[in-house]
């Protein structure tokens, strides 16, 4: 099978843990994870093994290599229970791009350029726009950390491969509500609160603040 990362040189690595996206679903989102492990190599393992019952569609190393191990058009297993803009069934809508990192450091430059390579000819196949590059927290904050707060954000964005909150203006409302016209899950209020300062505050502390809400206001 041919690659279709072909311009960023990624290496055809099969996963078997695939299937169709369901109900005629194409990707309108990209979801970015970290591997939470020690190695590309060990990722890729897992990744590909039908014990696990997890996939993506590309892995990018910390040395920059990329592999694609689940064809675009398919349905990979990435993403798990959780929500975006309202949808369900994340996985049928997204494509995954999972990132050699264990969650307690920098990102590499030499990932970082590959992911910038990367990104631009999957948004443009699938017509996704950069306010549709998410992090595996936004759409379940409840349960997952990553890409977590080293991940740079404003980097892609300044790309036009992601979309950051300008400086936020003060500005009063329902967190919940706010949270909600931004396109954030509110089961859990506190992780919902972790996730958007993750992502956007990495610096602020403490409860809900007008800033918060001001921030959720600009996103929504």
């Amino acid at each position: 099978m041919v690659s279709t990362a072909q311009a960023a040189e990624a290496l055809w690595h099969p996963s078997p843990n695939f299937g169709p996206r369901r109900d005629g679903a194409v990707p309108s989102m990209v979801v970015i994870h970290y591997t939470a492990m020690t190695s590309a190599q060990g990722a890729l393992d897992r990744l590909c093994d039908p014990q696990y019952e997890v996939s993506a569609h590309y892995l990018i190393g910390r040395d920059g290599q990329i592999w694609q191990m689940v064809d675009e058009a398919q349905r990979a297993w990435h993403a798990g229970a959780g929500s975006w803009q309202g949808q369900g069934d994340v996985n049928s809508r997204s494509i995954g791009i999972e990132l050699d990192n264990a969650g307690d450091h920098p990102f590499s430059e030499p990932l970082m350029q590959s992911l910038e390579a990367l990104l631009p000819g999957v948004l443009a196949r699938w017509s996704i726009t950069p306010d549709a590059v998410i992090g595996h927290s936004d759409m379940a904050p409840d349960r997952k950390l990553d890409p977590g707060a080293r991940f740079d954000w404003p980097r892609l964005a300044g790309q036009g491969l992601a979309r950051v909150s300008p400086a936020p203006r003060r500005a009063a409302g329902d967190f919940a509500a706010l949270a909600t016209a931004a396109g954030y899950p509110v089961d859990e209020l506190d992780a919902t609160l972790r996730a958007l300062r993750d992502r956007h505050a990495p610096w602020r502390r403490g409860p809900v603040s007008d800033l918060d809400l001001g921030l959720l206001r600009d996103l929504s």
